[in-house]
């Protein structure tokens, strides 16, 4: 069995990523496909089996090398029978994704939330280096998470454990969040909440800010700007990024309470802004938890990037089948 390969699928709103992967977890080839959201995403499970089965012919190997497939989806997993409860983005609603992709592929198949895969992927091979009790977030466009606890994936009754992203961080008079509440995490510590407080705070002080500057000349701001200009010292910028910080820290320190994990990854697009942002949290997470629980908590930046979710998917093969 050593010298099977396990199959990790990171499923997008825009691209599928997939790898075949080593039982230790080193990735021998990977590649992506974009991802058919018409009819309903019905396509989608024909379009995995079609790729792997070519990249299989391609590496002059026999589909017998295969163990199975591990792969990640965005929404709530039922992970008792691998459908999808709902993903809006891919026009999914009990999707049985598990059963379609057995039967196209002939190969077992383990389903999860893609942010749990994400999570698996920084224990095993990432930030988490083997960290058996884990806490993982993605920050990127919107802001998902993944417990692990004792080494095992928290699913939760039906599915939706580690929705860190919605916890509320603003009670009143919050911005709405695309899960139907107002104020969530989400909308602060995304990449689009990033951009929002620095559109905000530029049309509500008169500071000069390069942040304005690119704003009038370009008629928008990116998260990566905002952090750029919080690199520089740019007055404006370093109070968004805190303001950031404070509720990212809040959300983080309320969860490790409860949890008492010995790593917090975060990982997505705006964790790529390293100190400027790691720095503030750490100090406000340490502000917030309970002594004991931010002595045994150590805060990384994820180390995997796009290679989380493949790697994780993996796991689950490797765990699973």
């Amino acid at each position: 069995m050593d010298d099977k390969w396990l199959v990790g699928v990171d499923l997008g709103g825009t691209t599928i990523k997939m790898a075949f992967v080593n039982q230790y977890g080193e990735v021998i080839h990977k590649w992506e496909i974009p991802t058919d959201i018409s009819e309903q995403g019905r396509k989608i499970p024909t379009d995995i089996a079609k790729a792997i089965d070519k990249e299989v012919v391609n590496l002059g190997e026999s589909k017998s090398k295969l163990m199975g497939i591990g792969i990640g989806a965005p929404g709530p997993v039922n992970f008792a029978n691998g459908s999808i409860e709902v993903a809006v983005n891919l026009g999914w609603e009990k999707f049985p994704i598990k059963d379609i992709l057995e039967v196209e592929t002939s190969l077992p198949v383990v389903v999860d939330n893609d942010a749990n895969i994400a999570a698996i992927g920084e224990m095993w091979k990432g930030a988490g280096d083997g960290a058996k009790d884990l806490l993982c977030v993605t920050l990127g466009t919107g802001v998902g998470g993944g417990v692990i606890s004792n080494g095992e994936i928290v699913q939760g009754v039906n599915g939706a454990a580690g929705e860190i992203g919605h916890i509320t961080s603003v009670p009143e008079g919050g911005a709405p969040c695309n899960c139907g509440k107002t104020g969530c995490l989400e909308t602060i510590a995304s990449a689009t909440g990033v951009v929002r407080l620095a559109m905000e705070a530029v049309v509500n002080t008169d500071k000069p800010s390069t942040l304005r500057t690119l704003l009038d000349e370009h008629d928008q701001i990116t998260a990566k700007d905002v952090f750029d200009a919080a690199r520089a010292d740019d007055e404006l910028a370093v109070e968004v990024v805190d303001k950031v910080a404070f509720h990212l820290g809040l959300a983080l320190a309320n969860s490790a309470n409860a949890l008492n994990p010995e790593k917090i990854v975060l990982g997505g697009g705006v964790s790529r802004a390293g100190d400027v942002l790691l720095n503030p949290v750490k100090s406000y997470f340490k502000k917030f938890a309970f002594p004991r629980v931010a002595e045994g908590a150590e805060l990384a930046i994820a180390t995997l990037g796009n290679d989380a979710g493949i790697i994780g998917g993996a796991w689950l093969v490797k765990t699973y089948v």
